[in-house]
């Protein structure tokens, strides 16, 4: 995967705390969502501490990584569909994830979303992780652009 300079994240959460992908959050998974035709990538590479025994990753690592970055490919999208200058604030609606196989923690993980659909404030996403030419993981969720009155609102 090629990505450019900035990553979603970087361009319109600079401040962001999140766990999953908040740049200001060192402890957190650092996830970098970027624009790649009509997906959003992340290439990702675990620690040992991700693990949840040697050699494979953790299940809820596994799913924070996939609602992060589907949170962002929502956030893009739903940005493009109401011809917006900022991505809107998204939070998840809700998410299902299938672990399909073990993930190694050893190797670099591309994370894949594609939108599959849009209705004003919320969106569809599909996506998953990928090691090599395998799928390990998917996830498919619902994801909400919240208004002022919503504790999120401010968070990016």
């Amino acid at each position: 995967m090629t990505n450019p300079s900035l990553s979603l994240q970087e361009k319109y959460a600079p401040k962001g705390i999140c766990f999953g992908c908040g740049c200001q959050n060192k402890k957190g998974l650092q996830v970098k969502s970027y624009i790649e035709n009509n997906l959003i990538v992340s290439s990702w590479n675990s620690e040992k501490h991700h693990e949840a025994f040697p050699g494979v990753l953790n299940g809820g690592i596994i799913g924070s990584l996939l609602d992060c970055h589907s949170n962002w490919a929502a956030a893009y999208h739903i940005m493009l569909s109401q011809n917006l200058d900022q991505t809107p604030c998204t939070v998840t609606g809700d998410y299902s994830v299938k672990l399909k196989r073990p993930t190694p923690s050893n190797q670099s993980l591309d994370i894949i979303a594609k939108l599959s659909k849009i209705d004003g404030n919320r969106a569809w996403i599909d996506s998953y992780i990928r090691v090599g030419d395998k799928i390990s993981a998917t996830c498919s969720g619902l994801f909400v652009a919240v208004d002022e009155t919503h504790p999120a609102y401010h968070r990016w």
